[in-house]
């Protein structure tokens, strides 16, 4: 995938999924949407893509991901562009309770 413009992005991982990521908190790619970021963030780091994407390459239901403090589903989703600076959250939804 070749990018028009691409921006360096920082990807903050929760605990759970920093073991696929030799225990790193945060990786930064150059990107030019949160799609893009996620993709260059598997190719980096493999075994991570089977916890993030299902076998159709749909990000799985319960990852959220969020660029900056925004939820991607509430702006333009994966194609989402990113600016230099911008921070990509990925937070797992947690069920529970009684």
């Amino acid at each position: 995938m070749t990018t028009s413009n691409p921006q360096l992005v920082t990807i903050q991982l929760p605990t759970a999924l920093r073991t696929f990521t030799d225990g790193l908190s945060e990786i930064k790619v150059e990107a030019a949407t949160v799609d893009e970021s996620l993709v260059k963030l598997t190719e980096l780091y493999i075994d991570l893509k089977r916890h993030l994407f299902d076998d159709d390459g749909k990000l799985r239901s319960f990852v959220n991901v969020f660029l900056n403090d925004e939820n991607i589903r509430t702006v333009d989703g994966f194609v989402t562009p990113v600016k230099s600076g911008d921070t990509i959250m990925l937070i797992p939804a947690i069920a529970g309770g009684v």
